[in-house]
């Protein structure tokens, strides 16, 4: 079982008060994640998400910014360059007292301060953004009506979430000055920019200014049908077992000596994400599986969602082979699939007539000017793809036990 441990550490304006998620074993990697403004470190996306990564061996620290929750010091003083001050006075505590970390989370104005403070933590290999704005500059949408109050008359309370804060001139003319596209740009670690494309606070379009600014290497994930605030558990769930598989690859302490996998091989191991969640590693390629809610924690498809998924591409890979080779006018493919237990007695063609039976149900779409005789052969063409002889044939499964 992970373990809460509360913690204090001198900050830029006063002593921040935080909490660090511990693995049950000894962790794989340690994290800082950045909360989103005027938030705290105990808003449920941050919650949800840095126990999650815990549970798949990630150490993660979150903490109050200046003058926020627990910490001390006065919001009404605090910048975007304290918040800054604040991840680096972070990473020195752990660096001091535990390991530095090798990850960088931030959600909405905390992925802009991860972007800005990875220059500074120099044991940085991987930056993830959730919702973050391109330019910090963006957070003063939520007070614009006061932004006018506060140059004049150098502050103002603004209600922001329900919830009443000063804001001072030297806050916008610190935020103004950012020069974040240099930061991004200039990023010397692997970035992934995570954004619900219905986000009512922060547009996708973020995501996007973030991601080109960005070089190599760098990956985008869509959470989709997330609001802001990440609010719902499986929405957490989701962007911490894509954080884990995703940093695996860039910024975990490796278990063992790596050796190159074999042609065609896939490894999967747990990834300690609820009971039942699973990393698989296919050549260069992390992919994550689990059971659904509620027996498992539907951090990744299932194992018949994956079958479906390999049948599914075969097929289209497949059809647009031939289709291509015949350079018939074949626009698209599109194959949907579902699998189900039937009755044998209910299958007509099935050598077996008792007992339950696996099927699949797949539909296959081809769009283009194609006369009838070229979707009919494109049809038979599909059962004849690789993994759909694979299912119809003997499979020899050969298992032995290596012991760890």
């Amino acid at each position: 079982m992970a373990e809460t441990q509360k913690l204090t550490f001198p900050g830029s304006q006063g002593e921040l008060a935080g909490r660090i998620e511990l693995p049950a074993d000894t962790p794989r990697a340690w994290a800082l994640f950045a909360h989103c403004f005027t938030c705290g470190a105990d808003i449920a996306a941050a919650t949800r998400i840095s126990r999650a990564l815990a549970e798949a061996g990630v150490a993660v620290l979150r903490f109050d910014f200046t003058g926020l929750g627990h910490s001390g010091g006065e919001f009404a003083n605090a910048t975007f360059s304290s918040n800054i001050d604040d991840l680096v006075s972070a990473a020195d505590h752990l660096r001091s007292q535990y390991a530095a970390p090798t990850i960088l989370i931030g959600h909405s104005l905390g992925g802009a301060a991860v972007l800005a403070a990875a220059e500074r933590i120099p044991e940085t290999k991987a930056v993830a953004t959730l919702g973050a704005p391109a330019d910090p500059a963006h957070v003063t949408k939520l007070f614009a009506a006061r932004k006018e109050h506060i140059e004049a008359e150098g502050e103002a309370d603004v209600c922001l979430a329900g919830r009443t804060f000063r804001i001072k001139r030297q806050f916008l003319d610190d935020i103004a000055a950012q020069p974040q596209a240099e930061r991004i740009a200039n990023l010397r670690a692997a970035l992934l920019v995570m954004h619900s494309p219905i986000d009512e606070l922060v547009s996708v379009d973020n995501a996007r200014q973030i991601f080109e600014a960005a070089r190599h290497p760098k990956s985008f994930v869509a959470v989709d049908g997330a609001k802001h605030l990440l609010t719902r558990p499986g929405d957490a769930r989701f962007v911490a077992s894509v954080l884990a598989a995703w940093a695996a690859r860039y910024a975990f302490d490796p278990e063992e000596p790596e050796e190159p996998a074999d042609e065609g091989g896939v490894e999967v191991s747990e990834s300690h994400v609820g009971s039942y969640g699973q990393r698989i590693k296919a050549g260069g390629h992390a992919l994550t599986a689990d059971e659904p809610a509620p027996t498992g924690a539907d951090s990744g498809p299932s194992p018949y969602d994956l079958l479906l998924a390999a049948l599914g591409a075969c097929t289209s890979m497949t059809v647009r082979m031939y289709a291509d080779r015949k350079r018939w006018p074949l626009d698209d493919v599109h194959v949907a699939l579902r699998h189900a237990k039937i009755h044998a007695e209910d299958c007509e063609h099935c050598e077996t007539k008792t007992g339950m039976i696996d099927h699949i149900e797949r539909r296959i779409t081809l769009t283009g000017t194609l006369d009838d005789e070229q979707r009919a052969k494109l049809l038979e063409i599909a059962d004849k793809c690789p993994v759909h002889r694979t299912l119809h044939s003997e499979v020899d499964v050969e298992t032995s036990e290596i012991r760890g």
